[in-house]
């Protein structure tokens, strides 16, 4: 492991440097990863698994046509590397479960059936663990469980590896029944494609984990943009100025400036009036927000969040009202006008951004 200082508190990481490619394939050598699930994180992990030289194969119902398609597509063989999960989970050593979380507590007595004494029951979210009163996924003794939990989208994991650059996971051992749990854990978390590794626990990645999907990194950023281009709208500015000065720079110029040297920075290389402006008015945001993330963290905390996706995950029609509501935010003026913007951006950077996401499928897990 490496020690790095983050900001005063001292952690240990693992990179690639310290735990290597070679060295991951020589402790999965004799292992079958069997990843189970083709519509979310399933595509990037057993792609860039694949790519890194394991032997992997798929487990998919046939009953969705559309993921089952799409891992033939990707160049997956059905009754060679693609089976429904029944099979999978037989000859599968180390079972990825990557379907939904929902999902996970419904197939749950068809793959503990074929965690046999010695393997390897694996996870990219602490949830059906963490909560098992709801879940009732609940692994025997005799298996290891850990868990890999990459730090975004399907799209981006598969991207960032494609790219070279990788992207951080958590990882966590659960439960070691052999005694390798950890060598495994880490040796897949370097094949999946991670960029850097670090260690928590099952309770603390569900935790952290659903509080920045409802938070910053999904549910507090889309009402934030709405009511700043509700706010405009409202005053008289157009919808294209509108979402430029909501999304567009956001999102093609100052978010990129933050991901190379810091917030500081970005404000350092931001007009004074905009430096003083957002200075002044950041602490009143963080004023107005803390009581609502204090709220959300205590619900993940308690189950309370856990519980409604397992409520609304087992309705029949639950994609179908999945969708009605994604609708309604993408048929908005606001991401309609972004659409617009988007057509107007030059081809050549349309046409990286396609050759980059080649071979990509699906949205970040859970």
């Amino acid at each position: 492991m490496a020690t790095i200082d983050f900001g005063g508190v001292k952690e240990d990481i693992i990179t690639r440097r310290e735990f290597t490619l070679a060295k991951a394939r020589k402790t999965l050598k004799n292992e079958v990863i069997a990843v189970i699930g083709y519509g979310v994180q399933g595509p990037a992990q057993s792609l860039n698994l694949k790519d890194n030289g394991f032997n992997v194969i798929i487990g998919q119902s046939k009953k969705f046509k559309k993921d089952w398609n799409r891992a033939v597509k990707d160049g997956w063989v059905p009754g060679k590397t693609l089976f429904d999960i029944e099979e999978a989970c037989e000859k599968g050593t180390i079972i990825q479960l990557l379907v939904s979380d929902a999902a996970q507590r419904m197939i749950w007595p068809t793959v503990k059936k074929y965690l046999t004494p010695g393997k390897t029951l694996y996870f990219s979210h602490g949830f059906s663990i963490v909560y098992k009163e709801q879940t009732k996924v609940i692994p025997s003794k005799d298996i290891d469980v850990i868990m890999v939990a990459p730090k975004g989208s399907g799209t981006s994991v598969r991207r960032n590896f494609l790219s070279g650059a990788g992207i951080n996971s958590s990882f966590a051992v659960f439960q070691d029944a052999t005694g390798s749990a950890w060598e495994r854990c880490v040796a897949l978390g370097i094949g999946v494609g991670s960029g850097y590794l670090f260690p928590t626990t099952f309770e603390k990645e569900v935790c952290s984990d659903l509080t920045g999907e409802r938070g910053v990194l999904m549910g507090a950023l889309a009402g934030i943009m709405e009511a700043q281009y509700d706010v405009l709208r409202k005053n008289g500015h157009s919808p294209s100025e509108a979402f430029n000065e909501t999304v567009e720079e956001l999102t093609q110029s100052l978010i990129r400036l933050v991901d190379e040297n810091g917030m500081d920075w970005m404000y350092a290389n931001c007009s004074f009036t905009a430096q003083r402006g957002a200075l002044d008015w950041k602490p009143k945001f963080k004023k107005a927000v803390l009581p609502v993330f204090a709220d959300l963290y205590k619900s993940v905390k308690n189950g309370k969040e856990t519980k409604r996706v397992l409520a609304t995950g087992k309705k029949e029609n639950y994609k179908q009202l999945l969708d009605a509501e994604l609708a309604v935010m993408g048929n908005s003026e606001m991401w309609q006008a972004g659409k617009a913007v988007r057509s107007l951006r030059p081809k050549e950077k349309a046409k990286e951004i396609t050759k980059a996401t080649k071979g990509i499928a699906g949205r970040k897990s859970n």
